[in-house]
């Protein structure tokens, strides 16, 4: 090993040290770099209940990591003229009503679909009770409405990527797992990785979930569903990975021939003329001057992240199973750590200071959308934070382009920019503009919350359902907090309702393993100034109706 090799090695190290514990979850860290292993260890335990601890061989969860390989797979069959990328997904699945069958194959690798996803619909109506198989295609059936028309703008969805694993199902006739191994797997020699639908099969060598119990101990990580398919059912380990990546980064492919590459790579662009930053599968983004290729995943009590440059030949996997809440910021300090000398700047960007802009300081909302953003400092920085952001709080840095003021790194959900005031007043500091995608909403200083009275509470009527989530809920005064209880099919979640304005409250789980957030919108009958029902929007629910349910149902 040469000097400037070990000290690479000593500084990443030091980077995962905090993870070498015995009574933790930990993580397991694969990096090549200039076609040379770098760096192979594992850190942590991979499994509390008896004490086995993580180490190269450790096969995990790799997530939403997999999605790429279902975008392969899709493509695959494309060559095979099995599947048309630019046919809506209703050719292949016409059970599907006209709404959710319209996004084509392509919107939804690319999540510009604009489907609800059943996956966060089932999370924010019954939590992490276990979805019976079948229960992810109906509740993508039951959509009579969706978050916005087909290529509008990006949002996240699991539940368009598990339409496209029944499509590859169906065009192939073979089993999604049997087809990925046989048309990726083994031609790739990734030998440990495979398809596991739920976390009730005992896998060889496969780490346990972990997530915090709040009280200092943890919780068995179970993914709430039977059948997890493409949206990230891939188990692997960093070997198979780094195998992986580099085949991404060779010229002479193995798998897919030229076209399908050019596609996996190609960025789309949203109704608004901004272009995505996410192809299919495959998030690119520019990091200090470095072009990178990368990709998240979260499960139930684990995480994972893949990355890779090109122009510098570096490939970075990190598989973890309960130790890394953001595993993209941990591998940008490998990046930071191994092209120390070939990066631009001295160091990672830096937020805004909050101190330049105290006077914007506070909550804002769009009377159009009924979306609600706050700008916060958090230790100096300048923080967008609110229910509706993806991956709250997000810091804000100052924006090179003339078209906005701040800018967020652009996560699952597409970017979002800043650009102060109203439209032809910038110093107005009673109003943002928040654009999503390229799409801007104007949104006006909110002040103080209303107070809770009993009147506010016998306005409401007891009982309420929505079609669309399958769900009912109820809403009650417990002590001194307002409770929502959201009931579906098979298990239900608790939220307490904090009041923003009139008739707007902010959604929050009271059970710590619950995860969604959002805006409940009463709406009123305009002549009798009755509540007719409500809305929720969630990060990637919008417009879910609630509507009362009569005495006599």
């Amino acid at each position: 090993m040469t000097p400037a090799a070990s000290a690479t090695t000593t500084q990443l190290d030091a980077l995962f040290a905090p993870y070498q514990r015995t009574d933790a979850p930990g993580l397991v860290a694969g990096i090549t770099w200039r076609g040379q292993l770098l760096y192979r260890r594992g850190f942590g335990m991979a499994s509390l209940e008896h004490g086995i601890a993580n180490t190269p061989a450790t096969r995990m969860r790799i997530g939403s990591v997999s999605k790429q390989f279902t975008c392969l797979a899709v493509l695959l069959l494309c060559e095979r003229d099995m599947l048309d990328a630019d046919a809506p997904i209703g050719t292949y699945l016409p059970e599907l009503p006209p709404t959710a069958g319209a996004p084509t194959l392509r919107q939804l690798m690319s999540h510009l679909g604009g489907q609800r996803c059943a996956l966060d619909l089932a999370l924010l109506t019954q939590g992490l009770a276990i979805l019976p198989r079948g229960a992810l295609l109906a509740s993508q059936q039951r959509q009579r409405d969706e978050n916005f028309p087909p290529g509008e703008r990006m949002m996240y969805s699991n539940g368009g990527y598990h339409l496209l694993s029944l499509a590859i199902e169906r065009a192939s006739r073979m089993p999604f797992d049997a087809f990925l191994r046989t048309s990726i797997f083994n031609p790739l020699h990734m030998r440990d990785t495979a398809c596991v639908s739920d976390d009730m099969t005992i896998a060889r060598g496969m780490a346990t979930m972990h997530v915090p119990d709040r009280q200092g101990g943890f919780r068995r990580g179970i993914f709430p569903a039977w059948d997890l398919l493409g949206e990230g059912s891939i188990v692997s380990t960093v070997d198979d990975m780094l195998r992986w990546t580099a085949h991404l980064r060779c010229k002479e492919k193995i798998v897919g021939n030229s076209d399908t590459w050019a596609r996996m790579l190609t960025l789309p662009v949203f109704s608004s003329g901004q272009r995505s930053q996410y192809a299919l599968g495959l998030k690119q983004s520019v990091y200090r001057g470095a072009e990178l290729i990368h990709h998240s995943g979260g499960v139930v009590g684990g995480s994972s992240q893949m990355l890779l440059s090109t122009q510098h030949e570096l490939d970075v996997v990190l598989l973890s199973n309960g130790a890394v809440d953001a595993p993209i910021e941990l591998s940008k300090r490998v990046v930071d750590i191994v092209l120390a000398g070939e990066l631009s700047g001295n160091g990672p960007p830096v937020a805004a200071r909050a101190s330049g802009h105290v006077a914007r300081l506070g909550r804002y909302r769009s009377p159009c959308s009924g979306a609600v953003y706050a700008l916060e400092d958090r230790d100096g920085a300048l923080m967008l934070t609110g229910p509706l952001c993806p991956n709250p709080p997000m810091a804000l840095y100052d924006s090179l382009d003339e078209f906005s003021d701040m800018e967020a790194e652009a996560g699952g959900d597409g970017a979002l920019a800043l650009r102060w005031g109203s439209p032809g007043a910038p110093d107005d500091l009673a109003c943002i503009r928040v654009a999503h995608c390229g799409h801007t909403d104007v949104l006006t200083r909110i002040g103080d919350a209303p107070a809770i009275t009993p009147c506010m509470i016998a306005a409401m009527p007891a009982v309420f359902e929505s079609h669309d989530a399958n769900a009912r809920a109820t809403i009650r005064l417990c002590g001194e907090a307002l409770v929502l209880r959201m009931d579906g099919a098979v298990g239900g979640c608790d939220y307490r309702l904090a009041p923003v304005a009139r008739d707007v409250f902010e959604l929050t789980p009271m059970d710590p393993m619950d995860i969604m957030t959002g805006i409940v919108t009463f709406t009123r009958d305009t002549a009798s100034a009755n509540i007719t029902g409500f809305r929720v929007d969630t990060p990637r629910t919008r417009h879910l109706a609630f509507t009362p349910v009569r005495a006599d149902t």
